[in-house]
This record gives C-alpha cells, sequence and structure tokens, in this order.
C-alpha cells in the first residue's frame, strides 16, 4: 500500500531544515518535558525522529485508509437530520483511525495531552492527509482552531476544552454569515449577556460553516449593542454539550463533499467569552485567519500533488500512436511545469510554517517569562516575515493547485471528464482553495504592502546573498534581473501616487513578488539536493521569468486614464 510520506522524499527534505534545531529548542523549552513525560524528546535528534514516525504513520494511514475512502466518501457526501449532521461512513472510519493513532491535538502542550509538535510537522500531516482527501482534511485539520483559544483563552479554559481536543473532538470557527462573507466586519450574529445565568447567550444565523456540526466553535458576534464595525465584535466559545444551535442545512457544493458546510441557526445558544470584548475581529480573528490560510496553502499543495501523481500515472500508461503520450512534448511540457509549481510551491509553505513556528514558540514563552532583548528581537523579525509570506502561500499555492488539477485532466482528455477518475474530484475539490479563508484577491490585499514598503524586495536581495552551487549560477544571474523589473514596476507605483492604480496591479506586484521568492527557494534547494529539484527550479524559473516579464510589460505600459477601458458599467 502507498504511504502518503514516504512516497514523497520532498516531504523529509523539507522536514530535515537547519531552522528546525531553533525551532525544537523553543518549542520543547530546551526539552525540559523529558523528566515529566515518558513520550517527551530528549534532544533534537529525538523531536526530529518523533516527526519523522508520527509523519510515517500519517502517511500509512492516508494510504490505508483515507485515500481508499475517498471516492465513497465524494459519493455518498454527510447528512443532515433533525439539526445535526452525520458523516459519511468512510469519514467516521478516517476520524476513528487518526484519533486513535493520536494524531489530534498535535501542536498543544503535553500537559494537555497533546503531542506539542511544532506547526511545520503538522502542516506536513495536513498535506499528506490532503493529497488523499481534502474534503476530510477540513474536518481533521480544523483541530487548529484550538491554537487560537490556547492563545487567547484562560486557563479555565484551557483545562476544560484543549484536552477534549486532544482526545478527538472536532472544532468549527463560525464567521460568515448570510450578509457577511469576506466583509467580516458586517456580522450581525448577536451576543448578550445573560446575568441571570452569568453566560452569553448567541442569537442568529452563520452561514457556510465548515464542519458546522463540531463539538466545539469559536464564534465571532457582535457583543456591543449599537455598533455597526469591527469594533463591536468578539470572540465566543460554544460548546455543542450546551445545546442551541442547529444545523438548517447542508450546502450543496461543487467539491470537497466529504465536508460539511453547514448553515447554523443560534436560538438563545449559552456561550463564553474568549479573551477580551470588542477584539474578536480585530485581534483573535486575523490570527484564526492566518492559521486556516496556512492550513488551505497545506491542502492546496496536497491536491497539487495528486493532480500530478494523478496526470504522471497516466501519462505513463496511456499509449497513443504507439507510444506513451508522457513522450510527446506537449505532455511531458505540462507535466514539467506542474512538478516545479508542486516544488516551488511547497518550498514557499514550508519557508512559511517556519517563520510562523519561531515567532509563536517566542510568543508563547513571552505568557511565561520576559523575553530578553535578542528574543524581542527574533520574535519581531518573524512575525513580521510570517505575516508577510502567509498570504503569498496561500495565494499563490491555491492557484496553482486549480491550475495543476487543470492540466491532470486535460492530461487525460476525455477520460479526464469521466466521473469513474479521480482527477475530476481532485479538480472540483482544488476549486474552492481560491475562495474560502480568504479569496486569491484578498490575499493581494494582505500582501500589497509588503509590496509597497519594500519588504518583499528585501527579502529577495537577502536571498541573492546566498550562496548556491554552480549549476545554478546561471539561473542565479537570471533571477537577479527579474528582481530589478520587480522593483522597477514596484517604483513606477509608487511614482504614479494613485490608489486606484495601485489596485489595479496589486495582484501582479504580488505574483512577481511570488515568483522571484518561489524562485530563490527553489534554487536554494537544487543547490543542496540537486537530484530531487534541480529540473524544477530550471523549468520554474523559465516559466517565472516568463510571467514576470509579461507583468513588467503590462505594468510599464499601462496608465492611469486607461483605466476607464477596464471599468464595465
Amino acid at each position: 500500500m502507498a504511504n502518503y510520506y514516504t512516497d514523497i522524499p520532498e516531504l523529509k527534505y523539507h522536514l530535515n531544515n537547519p531552522m528546525m534545531e531553533r525551532i525544537c529548542e523553543l518549542k520543547e523549552r530546551n526539552y525540559r518535558d523529558k523528566d515529566e513525560f515518558d513520550y517527551a524528546p530528549q534532544n533534537y535528534a529525538d523531536a526530529m525522529d518523533s516527526f519523522d514516525k508520527v509523519l510515517e504513520i500519517t502517511g500509512e494511514i492516508t494510504g490505508e485508509i483515507i485515500a481508499p475512502n475517498a471516492e465513497g466518501v465524494d459519493e455518498e457526501g454527510p447528512h443532515c437530520a433533525n439539526g445535526r449532521v452525520e458523516y459519511a461512513s468512510g469519514t467516521k472510519q478516517n476520524l476513528e483511525a487518526m484519533v486513535k493513532a493520536g494524531l489530534n491535538g498535535m501542536t498543544m502542550p503535553r500537559r494537555f495531552g497533546g503531542l506539542n509538535f511544532p506547526i511545520t510537522p503538522y502542516t506536513m500531516c495536513a498535506e499528506i492527509v490532503a493529497a488523499a482527501d481534502a474534503g476530510f482534511g477540513n474536518i481533521w485539520s480544523l483541530q487548529d482552531c484550538i491554537e487560537t483559544l490556547y492563545e487567547f483563552g484562560n486557563e479555565d479554559q484551557h483545562s476544560r476544552f484543549i484536552p477534549r481536543i486532544c482526545a478527538g473532538e472536532t472544532m468549527s470557527m463560525d464567521l460568515t454569515e448570510p450578509d457577511a462573507g469576506s466583509d467580516l466586519q458586517s456580522v450581525m450574529l448577536k451576543a448578550t449577556f445573560d446575568e441571570k445565568e452569568n453566560c452569553w447567550r448567541l442569537n442568529g444565523v452563520k452561514r457556510f460553516i465548515t464542519n458546522g456540526d463540531a463539538h466545539l466553535h469559536l464564534v465571532l458576534a457582535r457583543s456591543e449593542e449599537g455598533t455597526k464595525d469591527g469594533r463591536g465584535l468578539s470572540m465566543f466559545i460554544y460548546d455543542k454539550n450546551d445545546g442551541g444551535v442547529n444545523v438548517r442545512r447542508i450546502e450543496n457544493k461543487l467539491g470537497i463533499h466529504g465536508s460539511p458546510t453547514c448553515e447554523l441557526v443560534y436560538k438563545n445558544a449559552k456561550a463564553e467569552l474568549c479573551g477580551d470584548r470588542k477584539l474578536g475581529l480585530i485581534k483573535y480573528v486575523m490570527a484564526l485567519m492566518n492559521g486556516a490560510r496556512l492550513g488551505i496553502a497545506a491542502q492546496s499543495v496536497g491536491l497539487s500533488q495528486a493532480a500530478y501523481n494523478e496526470g504522471l500515472a497516466y501519462a505513463k500508461e496511456r499509449k497513443q500512436f504507439g507510444k506513451a503520450i508522457i513522450e510527446f512534448p506537449a505532455v511531458y511540457d505540462m507535466l514539467s511545469i506542474m512538478k516545479a509549481k508542486l516544488d516551488a510551491g511547497r518550498a514557499l509553505l514550508y519557508q512559511t510554517s517556519r517563520y510562523v513556528d519561531i515567532y509563536k514558540a517566542l510568543d508563547d514563552i513571552a505568557r511565561e517569562r520576559k523575553l530578553t532583548p535578542e528574543e524581542r528581537q527574533e520574535q519581531k523579525k518573524f512575525a513580521k516575515l510570517a505575516d508577510a509570506f502567509t498570504p503569498l502561500a496561500k495565494g499563490m499555492n491555491s492557484e496553482y493547485c486549480n491550475q495543476n488539477a487543470y492540466d491532470c485532466i486535460q492530461i487525460h482528455g476525455g477520460s479526464g471528464f469521466m466521473l469513474e477518475y479521480a482527477c475530476q474530484r481532485i479538480y472540483r475539490d482544488a476549486r474552492i482553495t481560491s475562495i474560502y479563508e480568504g479569496t486569491t484577491q484578498l490575499q493581494t490585499v494582505a500582501a500589497i504592502r509588503y509590496v509597497t514598503n519594500g519588504s518583499y524586495l528585501t527579502t529577495i536581495r537577502e536571498y541573492e546573498t546566498i550562496p548556491c552551487s554552480p549549476e545554478m549560477g546561471s539561473l542565479m544571474v537570471r533571477l537577479k534581473g527579474m528582481a530589478d523589473k520587480f522593483e522597477t514596476c514596484m517604483n513606477i507605483v509608487k511614482e504614479a501616487q494613485n490608489q486606484e492604480l495601485l489596485d489595479f496591479i496589486a495582484r501582479r506586484l504580488m505574483e512577481m513578488a511570488a515568483d522571484c521568492i518561489m524562485a530563490h527557494l527553489l534554487i536554494q534547494d537544487a543547490s543542496k539536493a540537486p537530484e530531487m529539484f534541480a529540473k524544477s527550479a530550471v523549468v520554474y524559473l523559465n516559466y517565472a521569468e516568463a510571467e514576470i516579464e509579461k507583468h513588467h510589460n503590462f505594468i510599464s505600459n499601462i496608465q492611469v486614464d486607461a483605466l476607464t477601458n477596464y471599468r464595465q458599467a
């Protein structure tokens, strides 16, 4: 049977990144748990061995249980009856296997029953699961909502809720409403304090809630009467055991059929405040969404891997005109670009997750003691990098997985349009990734300030100082020229001093920055492991260079008054 971890050597390569030593040192607090928990690592090597073993177990369960169940789950889907959700039979088997293996609450401290894993190996597990069934990945990986409760909840809430997630209960984040999608400032679900019962009561409707009948919910609600913007919103914890919330319906979706997307009706539901009032959107949801966006980036890479696997296997088997179609340039061109996008996107994903790991670990340490000046500097540096890289990782990987899924079907030809081939499920599942947890357009809004303030260019120039292998030297010269064109485009926008022009070309600027960054990361990887990444580095640089040239030409020639040609009455 396939193992979705050991069969992909690139995963182990990214796990063994040198930054992991610092991440483990911070996360394990110099390995202080070893005297209290027999499964805690003794040292760095022991920690890395633990990650490797858990990833192998995840890969085994994915290959032996989740992947074989995927088509059945897609066909059956979840059901709604009497206000409750019942998962597809295959989903129940998947959950049972993951719980038995202890793969819940992975990032939580051991005192709550967690594994105390960094974000990076957990994100790898999320990628692995999504490669087999992206819909199930939504159910299982939503356990990372507990990160927000851990970060902003109080000790009593920690002790009551975190062990339940570690034991296998599920979570959801209830944000969107019928009239509040991307514009979360418009959320109107009402939260009122019940003086008699000393609790909050929630009333209203939430829509498009992934895994909406979960055990524990993080709910964005309006706690300040008379307000209409984000300053009147707070975050609440709702426990399904307390009742008061019913599932009105499960949405009939294009893809991710195993994941129940629900419309929820809150009727005087008991809830408790998480953190402070008025900070629900301004602080807590922003943290929640950043974690979710990293999760969708991982899901996207998993889907990209699945699309590449299906396309490659079919191209090797399918014969036309007396030879396998993989021998035709039109086909191996598509496959090479699919693999290059996969490798580039994965490099960006794990660079981002490592940045997140360092700043999150230092944040956690700061709740125990005062950080040293050096640690504060390190925390500030990596928090900024994580914030800058997260929209790139989510935005680019979700677009790439859609492109790879499209090309996978194209390689299959007419067979790809038939429901008996997995590529059509991958194609349908991929489509949502560039929409939920913030569309690609919203990722551009999050990223553009790092274009205009020069942060991306600074990072790119820093990457230029990292030595590469002689074989990659010519690519590095071309990549520096690509960065120069990106800088030229930045200056054109700055000099124009026109907000509408900036908004209009923002996505092109974001893609230019991301193309340069991913090309650098791939050259670094190819310098260390040419057997895995050299081909992709060459192919991706050719692809990215053409993309940057295209954007450079567009931005150089656009005039502010020409924008009227693009406005649709």
